[in-house]
C-alpha cells in the first residue's frame, strides 16, 4: 500500500472489518479505511497529515509511546490484547449480541514499506469479542464481566456524585474556616464607614446652618464670621476625605462579597476559557485576613494566556495552596505567588518559607483525610481534592519541600483541554 495515496489494494482495505491506520514515521495519518471513519464519526479527510493523537487525544500514553519506539525503531509488531484495558483507540464496535455491552479490542502496530520504498506503520484495530465467545469458557467469563462492568459502570456513577458533594463539602468547610477573618475584613471598613458617616451627618447639619443663614444674615460680613466660626474650610476639605474613605471601605466589602460568591457556586461544572491571574487576586482577597498577619506577599506574574478550565476549581485549589502556606509559617514570613507559560502548558506557583514537610510524609501528602495539622484545624481533604481537580483538568501537581526552609507546590495546567479543536470547539 502506498503510504501517501490510496493505491489499488486500498479497495480491499477498504472492504474488511477491521479498522486500518496508515502512518507515516512521524505519526501522521496518511489514510484510514472506512471502518474508522464509521466506527470513530471523523472523516478522513479532516485528520490526513494530523498528528494521530491530535485526532485521537486517549492514545497519547507512554504505553503507545513505547509501541512506536518498538515498532519504528526496532522494526518489530506490536501487539496489545483486549485485556489492556484502556484502549489506545477505542471505536464503538457493535457485537451481534445485543445483551453484551463489552467490547473486546485488541490492536497491532507494525512497519512496512510503501510502493516507494519508504517506511510507514500501520495501525490495526479489530473486535476480538465472537472469537471470545467462540470458547465456551471464554463466553462464561465474557457474561460475567459484562455484568461486573454494568455494577462498575454505577459504582463510578455513585463516586461521581460523591466527589462532587465532597468538593463542594470541602469548599464550603474552607469558607467556614475563614468566616471569622472575613467576618472581620468585612466589619473594619464597615466600621470606619459608619463613623464617617457621623461626622458627615455633623458637618451636613453645620452646611445646613451656613445655607439657611445665607437668606438671614444681614451682610456678608456676618455669613463670614459663621463660616469660620463652623469651621468651613476645614469642613469641606475633610468631606472630600470621608467620601473618599468610605468608597473604598464599600468596594472593600464589595470585593469580599464577590469572593464569597465566587467561592459558594456549586453549579459552575462546564470548562471555559479564563484569565487566571484575575482569579488569583480574588483568592487572595478571599484569604487576606489568614495571610496578612502571618507573611509578605510578594507577586512575581509572568505572561498568561487564557486557559481552559473550570475558573471557580482552580480558585480553590489556590485558596488551599494559600492556607497551607500560612499554616505552615510559625511566625511572620513570606509567600511567592508566580506564573508562566511553557509550550502549550502555564503554571502557578505558591512558594512559602515555613516549616516544610517531612520526607517521610511527602509522598502522603494527597491522602484524603491526611494531615499534619493539630486536631480542629484542617480537615484532611484540601490537598487529596485540590489533586483531584487537577487531574480532572489533565495537569499535575509538583512539590518540592526542604525541612525548616520552606515548600514549593506547582500546578500545571494545560492551556487547552485534550480533545478541543484550536477554535474552543471539541473535535468530533
Amino acid at each position: 500500500m502506498d503510504c501517501s495515496s490510496n493505491s489499488w489494494s486500498a479497495a480491499l482495505v477498504d472492504q474488511i472489518g477491521v479498522g486500518v491506520i496508515i502512518l507515516n514515521m512521524g505519526l501522521r495519518i496518511q489514510y484510514w479505511n472506512p471502518f474508522i471513519s464509521h466506527c470513530s464519526g471523523k472523516p478522513l479527510e479532516q485528520a490526513r497529515h494530523q498528528l494521530l493523537t491530535d485526532i485521537f487525544p486517549e492514545a497519547d500514553t507512554p504505553r503507545f509511546s513505547q509501541m512506536v519506539v518498538q515498532a519504528r525503531d526496532h522494526g518489530q509488531h506490536v501487539y496489545t490484547q483486549w485485556r489492556d484495558n484502556p484502549y489506545l483507540i477505542q471505536l464503538p464496535y457493535k457485537p451481534s449480541r445485543e445483551s453484551a455491552d463489552l467490547m473486546l479490542q485488541s490492536t497491532l502496530l507494525l512497519p512496512f514499506l510503501d510502493a516507494k520504498g519508504e517506511q510507514c506503520l500501520a495501525l490495526l484495530l479489530y473486535d476480538t469479542t465472537e472469537l471470545a465467545r467462540s470458547n465456551e469458557q471464554l463466553d462464561a467469563a465474557l457474561n460475567a464481566l459484562s455484568g461486573k462492568q454494568t455494577e462498575q459502570d454505577q459504582l463510578i456513577k455513585k463516586l461521581e456524585k460523591a466527589n462532587a458533594l465532597l468538593l463542594q463539602s470541602e469548599k464550603l468547610a474552607a469558607i467556614g474556616q475563614l468566616a471569622a477573618g472575613v467576618a472581620h475584613e468585612i466589619n473594619n471598613p464597615i466600621g470606619y464607614v459608619f463613623s464617617n458617616l457621623k461626622t458627615l451627618a455633623s458637618y451636613v447639619h453645620d452646611l445646613l446652618r451656613i445655607s439657611d443663614a445665607v437668606d438671614s444674615a444681614a451682610d456678608l460680613d456676618e455669613l463670614r464670621q459663621l463660616k469660620r466660626s463652623l469651621e468651613y474650610d476645614y469642613i469641606r476639605g475633610d468631606v472630600e476625605a470621608l467620601i473618599g474613605e468610605s468608597e473604598d471601605g464599600i468596594e472593600r466589602v464589595k470585593k469580599i462579597i464577590t469572593a464569597l460568591k465566587d467561592f459558594s457556586h456549586v453549579e459552575e461544572d462546564a470548562f471555559r476559557f479564563a484569565e487566571l491571574h484575575p482569579g488569583l487576586e480574588t483568592t487572595l482577597n478571599m484569604v487576606n485576613n489568614e495571610l496578612k498577619y502571618k507573611a509578605e506577599i510578594i507577586k512575581e506574574y509572568g505572561q498568561l494566556p487564557a486557559v481552559e478550565c473550570i475558573p471557580s476549581q482552580i480558585n480553590q485549589v489556590l485558596m488551599n495552596l494559600l492556607i497551607n502556606a500560612a499554616h505552615a509559617i510559625e511566625q511572620f514570613g513570606r509567600i511567592t505567588l508566580r506564573s508562566g507559560h511553557q509550550d502549550d502548558w502555564v503554571w502557578l506557583e505558591v512558594e512559602d518559607n515555613g516549616v516544610g514537610i517531612a520526607p517521610h510524609v511527602l509522598n502522603r501528602i494527597y491522602e484524603p483525610f491526611f494531615t499534619t495539622k493539630p486536631v480542629g484545624r484542617g480537615t484532611g481533604l484540601g490537598l487529596s481534592l485540590s489533586y483531584n481537580i487537577v487531574q480532572k483538568h489533565h495537569g499535575r501537581i509538583d512539590v518540592s519541600s526542604k525541612p525548616g526552609q520552606g515548600t514549593i507546590f506547582r500546578i500545571w495546567l494545560p492551556i487547552r483541554q485534550p480533545g478541543t479543536a484550536s477554535d474552543g470547539s471539541a473535535l468530533t
